[in-house]
Parts: C-alpha cells; sequence; structure tokens
C-alpha cells in the first residue's frame, strides 16, 4: 500500500507562517490516515524555523526565500526540503499531497516575491526537489486526480 507525503497543516497541524492550518476535510484522507499510509511533514517546521513566523517567499531574481522582514531563510527551507526527500526515499513515497502556493510546497504556483499577494507560476522548495527526485506533487485543489492515481496503483 503507497504512503502518502502531505503537508502538515493540510492534517490540521497549526505550522503555518501564521499559526493556523488548512485542513482538509476529505472522507479519503480520513481513511488514508487511518490506513496509516499519511506520512504528516511540514518541512519549514521541519527545517528549524518558528510557528508563527514572518511570512516568507522565493525571490524571482535569485532564488532565495526571504521573510518580509529581510532575512534570508533559505537554509531552513532547504533543510526542510532534504528532510522531506529523506523520508519520501525512506518510506518509498511517490505522491505527495502538498499546499499549493508555498514557497516550501507550491507545487504549481508559489508567491512573486514581492509580498503583494501576487501568484506567478513555480515550485516551492520542497515541491522542486521532490518533483526532481520522480515524487508526483499534487496540491490540495489535485485531491481528486491524486485519488485516481493511487486507486489505479
Amino acid at each position: 500500500m503507497d504512503k502518502i507525503l502531505v503537508s502538515a497543516c493540510l492534517m490540521g497541524h497549526c505550522v503555518r507562517y501564521d499559526g493556523g492550518h488548512q485542513k482538509l476535510l476529505s472522507q479519503t484522507i480520513d481513511l488514508w490516515q487511518k490506513q496509516q499510509r499519511l506520512v504528516v511533514l511540514c518541512p519549514e517546521v521541519a527545517g528549524g524555523l518558528l510557528t508563527p513566523r514572518p511570512p516568507a517567499e522565493i525571490q524571482s531574481a535569485t532564488g532565495q526565500v526571504m521573510d518580509i522582514e529581510g532575512n534570508d531563510v533559505s537554509d531552513a527551507f532547504n533543510r526542510g526540503a532534504q528532510m522531506a526527500l529523506s523520508i519520501c526515499q525512506q518510506h518509498q513515497i511517490r505522491y505527495a499531497l502538498l499546499k499549493e502556493s508555498s514557497p516550501s510546497c507550491g507545487g504549481k504556483f508559489i508567491y512573486n516575491g514581492e509580498f503583494s499577494g501576487s501568484k506567478i507560476p513555480g515550485s516551492g522548495i520542497t515541491a522542486k526537489l521532490l518533483k526532481q527526485h520522480g515524487v508526483r506533487v499534487y496540491g490540495e485543489q489535485d485531491l481528486n486526480d491524486l485519488i485516481k492515481m493511487v486507486n489505479q496503483n
């Protein structure tokens, strides 16, 4: 039975930068959790960042992750991404359900690095690393596609 890496905030853990969560309400997620298929992780917290914390965005010009106060938090984001990859390799995880738009977990879109609320096409640090190593990344809006993929295997 395939295991799935899931962003902790989507499971209701209060790990977001603002101290909140983005819990997904899904019977399938509940079932997968009961089946112990889910491996829950917040790469930002795993990388050493606190909750709450200043919001951070990837700077398009440099690729660095800067928080709104001007601190370079790239190292923490990279550590968290490496931990996520290690977990995926350890558990032979092929699928990840990650929080879209996050500078760690966004799979299709991230914020533009200007703290303006505008999104651009792109991937967060963790999502990008996982994709480079063959893990299929899904955002919460793609949950039905993930369910279909998992049920095929």
